[in-house]
């Protein structure tokens, strides 16, 4: 891969959904951010789950192609105010699904593991694992334009169902609701 379409991904993740640099603390929710912005469409449907392998901070490996069931794949970055607002409800959300989907949460912050490994251990998530893409591959693949939080469903088969760009309540009864509903459908 060139490194000319990696730098430009990188730097479109930095300036898209969230708009300061990797080293400040996460933006403050403005006054009126207390609504989801995100909006769910479903024109990327039959969309593959990418077969693209991931690192935690220990090093443990996730392989997204070898996934066996339905997938609810969330972008993020600690930077990004929206992301974080979404992480705790991502963990109840994990719990609500139990092993009807496996929620994954795929950092794209730059500083990888730096970043991640403690943001995570003061969070205290019981169901999300620190998945790292300190590259963002896959913001270049889902979200060129950089804009986080991004959050697929994929069915048990590998393919896309719909997807949130922007934030969403995900530990809401719609939400859970919206998950189950859509692969049903699927």
């Amino acid at each position: 891969m060139s490194r000319s379409p990696l730098i430009l991904a990188v730097a479109l993740l930095l300036i898209g959904g969230c708009d300061r640099a990797a080293e400040a603390p996460a933006q403050p929710a403005s006054a009126g951010e207390s609504t989801p912005t995100g909006e769910v469409v479903r024109q990327f449907a039959g969309t593959p789950l990418p077969a693209m392998q991931f690192a935690d901070p220990d090093g443990a490996t996730l392989d997204l192609g070898a996934q066996d069931g339905p997938v609810l794949l969330n972008l993020w970055a600690t930077w990004c105010a929206p992301c974080v607002k979404e992480m705790p409800q991502l963990d109840a959300l994990a719990a609500e699904l139990g092993d009807e989907v496996r929620v994954v949460t795929v950092s794209q912050d730059v500083r990888g593991a730096e970043v991640v490994a403690p943001f995570f251990a003061k969070g205290g998530y019981a169901r999300l694992e620190p998945w790292l893409d300190p590259d963002a591959a896959l913001s270049a693949q889902f979200t060129p334009e950089g804009a986080l939080p991004l959050t697929i469903l994929f069915d048990a088969s590998g393919k896309e169902v719909l997807r949130v760009a922007g934030a969403y309540e995900w530990d809401s009864p719609e939400a859970a609701a919206l998950v189950r509903d859509a692969l049903k459908a699927s």
